[in-house]
């Protein structure tokens, strides 16, 4: 894998370090269009679940983002959920979609 702009880096360690503080199955986060970040870990409860990149998208457009630059996940799985990458490209069609180990090494890039 290529080096990461540290733009990106940072929303991978977001996500790793959200992953990693909720004992989650996944951690991610996202960048908007202005710079922002938000971070976000799985959801597990009786009545609502969601991936951790719903819930960081989720988060992102209750707090106003109308885009997305891009986003992470971090999972042991080996591909990202249908459904997390839907969540990203409702507001950004082409925006990259980091997939890194719990390590932090990302391990492709969805675009």
């Amino acid at each position: 894998m290529a080096e990461l702009d540290p733009e990106d880096e940072k929303i991978v360690v977001l996500a790793r370090s959200t992953r990693a503080r909720t004992q989650a199955a996944e951690g991610a986060a996202v960048r908007d269009t202005d710079g922002r970040t938000y971070a976000a870990a799985t959801v597990e409860l009786p009545s609502l679940k969601l991936t951790a990149l719903q819930a960081a998208v989720a988060a992102a457009v209750s707090s106003g983002a109308e885009e997305l630059e891009a986003a992470a996940v971090v999972t042991e799985e080996p591909l990202v959920q249908g459904a997390s990458v839907q969540a990203v490209r409702d507001l950004a069609p082409k925006a990259p979609i980091l997939r890194a180990d719990p390590a932090g090494t990302v391990q492709e890039t969805l675009r």
